[in-house]
């Protein structure tokens, strides 16, 4: 059992190739139901939809390989293939602007350079024209992580800096991020009739000639990666949209994105404006043509997916989904939404994330930021591979497939075949059998039943059964009582125990 234990450096060992490097989160966020490291005996018969084994029977956390590919030459206006789906990470930037989720610049660089281990293609890094320090802040990042060629691929990232349409903020921009070694500047302004009026008060005419003359005093500087950004475009006028993104096309920008800033869009009306925008704006092949959703009505990562079947291939995201109000989409839906769905109903679309990498990542801003997921989140919540239900529990324990279509060693966690499993009021016998041989107890039939019969008289005083109940139920010779239970693990009678919130 040692082995499935954390230790108190928060890191969980591993036997195989893939390691999960720990949440920095103290010990008190981890539930110690679950046991993520110990190596399995029997092949784990874990079909996944996602996973790399998912046309045959994968087998356990141990066999798996990590595939190295040399990373593709980047050239900011094209892809390798007309499938691949750059991912722009914004978590450094637009997901610190989420209420009570600053970062001090040492935490920035070090989730920088977790970003960098997780593989995404573009990481906006900062606002360099909001003050000195975050223009230093960028700047580091842009020497440091910026500069770190991964010898074995050829991967570094491209390092973003974000400015308005002034040319104070494009020069800081380039002052930020030259010194990497592929430097992007996001200008954006906004193109909705309400944000014209009431926040920039110009005409529309004026707001062309403003995001082309940006576009060409960035390149004047030496930017030759180049993007402009649509704030509000979900509520802006189609060909509107095509004329002031024509003209930034036309200046020199490599990428153009329009943003669903608000989150009111819905996936079908984002996908058509992507569709129409794809075949009505001068130059617009020549580019590459980025979406960014927010979360408002909760629809953030539905319509990143919606405007990738349309035709983009660069989706703006954050860890977690953290931002500004309900956030913005979020990287492990969206990517992991491609991996397992891409090449059956997305036209074969596909990033190049490191999977593996997203729990560790997602740890860390939880940590820093203090922005925690509800314990339901997708991907990364800490019940995405708990199960309580009997009928659940009886399927995990035959094949995991029944009711996980995620592989968990695919995002970073490496579990055993039966863990996962959290004893409770909806647990069968066949999941407390289960348990007690783990912990090793094999017990007959007369005595199972008697156990599983005490078991469930307890589930109607405890939320969840820990270990040391189980043991108590066994190895007792009278009636179990909840004081009794209580004081086995160590509690006062009648005292609440709690339930720890992160369990991966």
């Amino acid at each position: 059992m040692a082995s499935s234990l954390l230790t108190s450096s928060g890191i969980i060992p591993t036997t195989g190739s893939t390691v999960v490097v720990g949440s920095v989160l103290p010990l008190r966020s981890f539930m110690h139901s679950l046991r993520l490291a110990r190596p399995y005996k029997k092949p784990a018969l874990l079909i996944s939809c996602c996973s790399s084994e998912s046309r045959k029977t994968a087998t356990n956390a141990t066999d798996l390989k990590t595939i190295m590919e040399r990373w593709p030459e980047y050239i900011p206006n094209k892809l390798p293939d007309k499938n691949c789906v750059r991912v722009f990470d914004t978590t450094l930037r637009d997901g610190e602007q989420a209420p009570g989720g600053s970062l001090t610049p040492p935490q920035k660089l070090e989730i920088a350079r977790q970003l960098a281990k997780l593989r995404v293609d573009i990481m906006e890094v900062g606002f360099p024209g909001s003050s000195e320090e975050e223009l230093e802040t960028v700047r580091t990042i842009a020497k440091t992580v910026g500069n770190e060629v991964d010898e074995e691929t050829g991967y570094v990232p491209v390092i973003c800096a974000i400015a308005r349409s002034k040319p104070r903020d494009i020069e800081a921009a380039w002052e930020a991020v030259k010194y990497a070694k592929r430097p992007r500047i996001l200008i954006f302004t906004s193109t909705s009739d309400i944000h014209m009026k009431y926040k920039l008060k110009k005409t529309k005419e004026e707001v062309i000639e403003m995001a082309a003359s940006s576009v060409r005093f960035a390149k004047s500087l030496g930017f030759n990666d180049i993007q402009l950004g649509c704030e509000d475009g979900g509520r802006s006028d189609k060909d509107f949209l095509c004329k002031i993104l024509g003209e930034s096309i036309k200046a020199g920008a490599t990428v153009v994105n329009v943003a669903d800033t608000v989150g009111i869009n819905m996936p079908h009306e984002y996908g058509e404006l992507v569709t129409y925008l794809k075949a009505n704006t001068p130059g617009i092949n020549d580019i590459v043509f980025s979406v960014h959703c927010h979360n408002d009505l909760g629809l953030a990562t539905a319509n990143s997916i919606a405007g990738i079947r349309a035709g983009a291939r660069q989706v703006e995201v954050t860890i977690n989904g953290i931002g500004e109000r309900s956030g913005n989409a979020s990287l492990e839906e969206v990517v992991m939404a491609m991996k397992c769905r891409g090449a059956y109903v997305l036209d074969g679309v596909y990033t190049k994330i490191d999977t593996r990498e997203i729990m560790a990542t997602s740890k860390m801003v939880q940590e820093y930021t203090g922005l925690y997921v509800q314990p339901h989140k997708p991907i990364v919540g800490a019940n995405c591979f708990v199960h309580e239900s009997g009928i659940h529990q009886d399927g995990i324990l035959k094949n995991r497939s029944t009711y996980e279509i995620l592989s968990p060693e695919d995002v970073g966690v490496v579990k055993s075949q039966n863990s996962g499993i959290v004893l409770g009021k909806l647990s069968g016998r066949h999941a407390v059998k289960d348990r007690l041989k783990e912990l090793g107890y094999e017990l007959d039939d007369e005595k199972l039943n008697d156990v599983f019969s005490r078991f469930r008289d307890l589930t109607k005083h405890k939320k969840r059964i820990t270990d040391a109940d189980i043991k108590a139920l066994v190895t007792a010779t009278d009636e179990i009582s909840i004081e009794k239970l209580n004081h086995a693990n160590g509690k006062m009678p009648n005292s609440y125990i709690p339930v720890p919130h992160v369990s991966l």
